[in-house]
């Protein structure tokens, strides 16, 4: 759906797949393990990044960037304009994201929406607006690519903008907006960035403001778009499976006759906005960088809405403070955020800016990290480095408890800079941190579309395509007195500026309001939705229903003496390996009146083992670059992990170590605990968490094992004695599913896995989890949930389903995807938002697993606005049950699930996960093939059962929080 995107240092520069694992393995540590590698991946340290990508400027200056990959019958195709919100000014705030939406309004060619058009295509598409940047992305299977590049040139130049589109579009941007605004985080964030950049468009908020976005006029959008999206302002990338003379000659067809100037221009880009947007800020003044004179943001100290007069400051350590931000709002965790500037993206600096801010905050090893969750102080803390066209910054953020003294935090803050600046770095860290920025790039960067990232961001933000290349060699030269000298030019204390956000209210209103739905009928509508014969009609010529046949490689299945299910499937198409897993461990485990037993142990699996403390578990993991997470569901602990390939020895028995000899020290366990308390305090404090907990807890009896969630009263109950006992009695491998989709020797690979967990033991029979009936009830039943500071509404809505092997199933995602499966696309898109504009995003699906799931539809809206949405998508589902889906309907529906089926799985953590999920729920292995024909044999008959019996408009359970 569009919105605007943060670039992190995990988004610019990207890298490539095809960077050679010798570059790589030269920064690790030295302390390698003895087993031979589980790779057969050939190292050729001449291997450019960009050595098979091809640039083509078109007669009009639109810019073409392709790279061929054939490992997957899927291409991408990305439009990016050189416009973001560097481009505005305030009065003009949000004008590029506003028109952004705007752009999937339709043309004077298609006067439909383009969502729909994109999903009867079955693409995975998206937008974003950035700093430097709006782009639209789409991936799909590659007979579609022409189909993508026809529509994207007619959106070019012909797209459709009037004053109602303006409207209703405008409401939709502001229910985002206000969404954001319920998060603490942003709001301190957007404080700061004015503070950190009064003269510049980067210390204005990406979206916009609500003030500013009411005031956009038509003429100052079409003006807007005239301006800049035009080929000499645009790149397209086109990164996947074809072939690139072929592409190029249908990317000359129908961009290559658009004008590079519009009719009735008279100059180039941005001539008709010279009085409204900064003329790319050359004249302004600057913030002081270091070696200036001057203090930044001094101008509007008097402005932001905030209580600092009489507040104490955090205290420098040995230099002066210069700006200080206190926002003391209704919220839950505490928040500390600390932003330096930094220069622009092609300065020679960045690439030892960006390995400090690895050793200083990347992974459990590092110095931040260390000094404040390991000690206690704090549950979360981090950081990034942005750097952009004109400016960049440094931000670190802490999250804490209410009563710790945010002056110490910051204080910490500023004396592990300080180490660093006085002190250096060690040679282990400076090789910890560059295997980690290199393997964590590449990790990212496995599938078509973020490839496409990388080469659309270095373009319009370094100026270069290859700049990834200049940036990795220059990663390679970074030495420890480099990374002391950019920690000793830029984090001064006289450049940063400390935020603090004080939470004054941190439970939720006492008001519940549970109580029979009573419907309103404002703005009611009842009429039929776009029928899709309309869509057919404007999609590009040649588009078929027809599919690729399946022809994904089968995983080979194994079970282990142990009684361990393995599934293995070979990948070479990325030095790199992707595990999953799942232990049936989960929140329905948990012993009465303990919940959140399966959370705290999963939590602590990381802490140690009979062998190793938790800091060298994490040196081990952060000097490869490896991630491995574990993390709690209803039904299982699912386990994530993923490596570059000779590294996968050293996670295989990592991960055996913590599975088998976790030893849960007790002063680790508590630290956990204290976290889990202030995730519990943010969880609750978010509307869309709170109303999803909310529904299952009113769905489901107090008996069943999915109504019960943690408490701080059940955290504080749990001892180390539940967690050792909640481990041995489910963690057993016979409970146990691992799968391993990448590059390694499978032969290899069987015999590690069966020395590594073949002993793994477990006495006596599994335990069995009893789950009773669920009863709808007997009417719709409503619950409010009022937080405090909330400008948007969250509503779930819902009711009792199936589980994944119910013969339905297959139905019930048609079904979905015509309900709101999309919500650009789908029945409940185009009422709720597109014409009614009464929400930012809806959305349905069936929450299928072991047991009997539910069906749910969750959308975000103005408080005002709540129960009309509510009120008109019941309505909507009634008429779906009463009077059916037409076959067109479902035919549109069917197509777009199996042409986005190739798509979602030419991501290997996709593919992964999907070969897990089908093991978890009992299906073979073939249902990785079988999938699609499943879909292909729904009929309209098998859907419009699905849903007389799934939908139960009259016996709903909604739930609304938030500003209610």
């Amino acid at each position: 759906m569009p919105g605007f995107h943060f670039l992190n240092r995990y988004f610019f520069p990207l890298l490539l797949f095809t960077l050679c694992l010798s570059a790589v393995l030269l920064f690790s540590n030295t302390a390698t393990l003895s087993q031979t590698p589980l790779s057969n991946t050939n190292s050729d340290s001449s291997l450019s990044l960009t050595e098979t990508v091809r640039k083509t400027v078109l007669d009009n200056g639109l810019t073409v960037i392709t790279k061929e990959i054939h490992s997957a019958p899927v291409v991408t195709v990305q439009v990016w304009y050189k416009v973001g919100s560097r481009d505005e000014t305030p009065g003009l705030n949000g004008i590029s994201h506003q028109l952004e939406h705007l752009m999937f309004k339709g043309t004077t060619n298609r006067p439909i929406q383009f969502g729909r058009l994109l999903s009867a295509l079955g693409a995975d598409s998206n937008a974003f607006t950035s700093y430097d940047q709006t782009a639209y992305y789409n991936t799909v299977q590659r007979d579609k690519l022409e189909a993508l590049l026809i529509l994207e040139a007619d959106r070019m130049q012909n797209a459709q903008i009037n004053a109602e589109q303006l409207a209703t579009e405008k409401g939709v941007v502001i229910s985002e907006l206000e969404g954001y605004e319920n998060d603490p985080g942003y709001r301190l964030d957007r404080e700061i960035m004015r503070q950190v950049f009064p003269n510049h468009a980067y210390g204005l908020p990406v979206g916009g403001t609500k003030e500013d976005v009411e005031g956009f006029t038509l003429e100052q959008v079409e003006d807007y778009y005239r301006t800049y999206y035009r080929p000499d302002n645009a790149t397209i990338i086109i990164v996947g499976d074809f072939e690139t003379d072929a592409v190029l000659k249908a990317v000359n067809q129908h961009f290559g006759t658009i004008n590079a100037i519009q009719p009735g221009e008279d100059g180039g880009v941005g001539a008709g906005l010279t009085d409204n947007v900064w003329n790319q800020t050359d004249n302004l003044p600057k913030p002081a960088l270091p070696g200036e004179s001057g203090g930044v943001g001094a101008g509007l100290r008097d402005n932001i809405r905030r209580q600092t007069d009489n507040l104490p400051k955090p205290a420098p350590v040995g230099e002066a403070e210069n700006n200080f931000i206190v926002l003391e709002q209704p919220g839950s965790a505490a928040l500390v955020q600390v932003v330096y500037p930094l220069p622009t993206v092609t300065h020679p600096d960045v690439p030892a800016i960006d390995v400090m801010d690895y050793i200083l905050t990347s992974g459990r090893s590092s110095r931040i990290y260390q000094a404040l969750v390991e000690s206690g102080l704090a549950s979360d803390a981090g950081g990034y480095a942005a750097n952009f066209r004109d400016k960049g910054w440094y931000a670190l953020f802490v999250t804490t408890d209410p009563g710790e003294d945010l002056n110490a935090i910051a204080q910490v803050l500023q004396e592990a800079i300080a180490s660093l600046k006085n002190q250096g770095v060690t040679d282990a860290e400076l090789n910890r941190a560059k295997a980690q920025l290199k393997a964590e790039l590449i990790l990212e960067n496995r599938d078509v579309t973020s490839q496409g990232f990388q080469f659309g961001a270095n373009h319009t933000t370094a100026g270069d395509y290859r700049f990834t290349d200049q940036y990795l060699a220059a990663v390679a030269q970074v030495s420890s007195q480099d990374v002391q000298r950019v920690a000793q030019a830029y984090l001064t204390p006289q450049q940063r500026t400390v935020g603090f956000f004080q939470p004054t209210q941190i439970q939720e209103e006492a008001n519940r309001g549970i109580g029979q739905f009573s419907k309103t009928s404002e703005h009611f509508y009842g009429e039929s939705p776009v029928d899709p014969t309309e869509v057919a009609q404007y999609l590009p010529p040649g588009v078929t229903d027809a599919t690729l046949t399946p022809t994904q490689p089968l995983p080979e299945r194994l079970t282990l003496t142990s009684g361990l299910q393995v599934l293995l499937l070979r990948d070479r198409s990325t030095p790199t390996v992707t595990l999953t897993g799942y232990i049936k461990a989960g929140r329905a485990n948990d012993p009465s009146q303990k919940s959140g037993v399966a959370e705290l142990t999963a939590d602590n699996l990381m802490n140690g083992t009979q062998t190793q403390d938790a800091l060298t578990l994490a040196q081990r993991l952060d000097d490869r670059g490896i991630n491995l997470d574990f993390y709690t569901v209803r039904e299982g602990t699912s386990i994530s992990a993923s490596a570059l390939s000779p590294d996968l020895s050293s996670l295989i028995q990592t991960l055996s170590d913590v599975l088998q000899r976790a030893t849960f020290p007790p002063d680790q366990l508590e630290l956990s605990r204290q976290r889990a308390l202030t995730d519990l305090q943010i969880e609750l404090d978010d509307p869309a968490t709170l109303a999803q907990r909310t529904l299952a807890q009113t769905l489901y009896p107090k008996n069943h094992p999915f109504h019960s969630f943690p408490t701080p009263e059940s955290l504080s109950q749990i001892t180390r004695d539940h967690v050792v006992q909640f481990y041995q009695t489910y963690y057993r491998p016979d409970r146990t599913i691992l799968t391993l989709v990448g590059d390694f020797d499978p032969q290899q690979v069987r015999s590690r896995l069966e020395q590594e967990f073949g002993r793994w033991t477990a006495t006596g029979k599994p335990p069995q989890l009893t789950v009773p009936a669920v009863k709808l009830p007997p009417s719709t039943v409503q619950v409010n949930r009022r937080l405090p500071g909330k400008s948007q509404s969250v509503t779930f809505m819902g009711n009792d389903a199936m589980n994944r092997t119910d013969p339905r199933y297959y139905a019930a995602l048609v079904l979905n995807q015509i309900i709101g499966g999309d919500t650009l696309a789908s029945r409940l898109g185009t009422v709720i938002r597109d014409r009614l504009g009464l929400t930012y995003g809806i959305y349905s699906y069936f929450q299928t697993g072991i047991y009997d799931g539910s069906f749910v539809i969750e959308m975000q809206t103005a408080p005002e606005d709540a129960q009309s949405a509510i009120a008109n998508t019941i309505t909507l589902l009634q008429q779906i049950q009463e009077q059916g889906v037409t076959a067109t309907e479902v035919a549109t529906a069917k197509r777009s699930i199996t042409s986005q089926y190739p798509v979602t799985l030419a991501h290997p953590d996709n593919l992964a996960q999907t070969i897990l999920d089908n093991q978890v729920y009992g299906l073979t292995p073939d249902e990785l093939r079988e999938f699609v024909r499943h879909i292909e044999a729904v009929s309209v008959k098998q859907v419009n059962q699905a849903a007389k019996e799934l939908l139960h408009p009259d016996n709903l359970v909604i739930v609304t929080a938030g500003s209610v």
